[in-house]
Formats: C-alpha cells, sequence, structure tokens
C-alpha cells in the first residue's frame, strides 16, 4: 500500500530509521574506504537511483560502481549478520537479490560485496566476495518485478475507479 501512496502523491514516505540502521549509513565510508585500500587499481565513484532501462518504476541503488563494469554493495549489520557472513562466505540470500537487481539496472557484470562490522578485530572486521551477474536469477528477478508493477498499476487503477464512482 505504500508504494501505491507514493505513486499516486509522488512522494516518498520518509523511511523508518533504527539504530542499526543509523550505524550501518556512519560506517558506510569507513567500509568504503576499507576497499579501495584492500583492492588494488579501483575507483568507485558513488551514485544515486539508476533507472532500469527498460522497466518503468524499477531501478537501484549501488553503494558505489567501480571501474568500468562493476559495483559494489557494503552492509555493515549486526554482529551476529556479518559473524553468519564470514562462516559461511557468503552474503544473505536477500542480499545476493538485491545485488542481482543493481547489475540488471546497470548493465554491470559483477558487484563486489563488502560485509563490515568494525567491532571485530581488524582481521575479522572486513569481508568481500565477488558476486557475478546470474542471467538466469536476473531473468526471474526481473519476471517477478513485472509481474509486481502489473499488479501496483492494477492496485492504483483500483483506486482511481474508486475515486471515479459516484
Amino acid at each position: 500500500m505504500q508504494l501505491v501512496c507514493e505513486t499516486l502523491t509522488g512522494q516518498r514516505e520518509d523511511m523508518k530509521t533504527n539504530q542499526a540502521i543509523e550505524r550501518g549509513i556512519a560506517l558506510e565510508p569507513q567500509a568504503r574506504a576499507r576497499y579501495c585500500l584492500n583492492e588494488s587499481d579501483v575507483t568507485v565513484t558513488e551514485v544515486g537511483f539508476i533507472p532500469h532501462p527498460t522497466i518503468a518504476l524499477f531501478g537501484a541503488s549501488p553503494d558505489g560502481l567501480v571501474n568500468d563494469n562493476g559495483l559494489i554493495e557494503i552492509k555493515c549489520p549486526n554482529t551476529t549478520t556479518h559473524l553468519e557472513t564470514l562462516i559461511t562466505r557468503k552474503p544473505k540470500h536477500e542480499y545476493l537479490l538485491q545485488m542481482q537487481g543493481q547489475m540488471m539496472c546497470t548493465g554491470r557484470n559483477w558487484c563486489d560485496f563488502v560485509s563490515y562490522d568494525d567491532r571485530f578485530p581488524p582481521n575479522f572486521a572486513y569481508y568481500k566476495i565477488r558476486i557475478i551477474k546470474d542471467d538466469k536469477l536476473v531473468n526471474e528477478i526481473e519476471q517477478a518485478v513485472k509481474t509486481f508493477i502489473e499488479k501496483l498499476k492494477s492496485e492504483i487503477n483500483n483506486i482511481h475507479h474508486y475515486m471515479e464512482a459516484p
């Protein structure tokens, strides 16, 4: 319903934040700097929202464009999530979907996922793994997004019809 309201009004509702989100936002520049120190020959360009080239109402906000063909996605999660990432050596599934969607919107072929928690000792605080674009998963996401947007448009049309009814 929030997206229907945002579409009808043309304004985003303020996102609710909490201490964990604020902490993650504050640590992101530190994590980005660590990435640039650890990786040789990378240039990270911070960007805002990038609309999908063909799907209206869909886009992505990666944490940065890396060189000519990559992205960076930085998470500064709670300690348990960071430890799980260190142990499993892979990001949470929802993060994988987010990165595949970002690659879909930007046309980039890989995304460096960074998990950062400065509460850990330095050798455990930073973890990076490169995620390669998965065309099969991208197609699945694209179909799900199209279905979702059609449902959103249908809800908006229903509201218009309701408001026009006597």
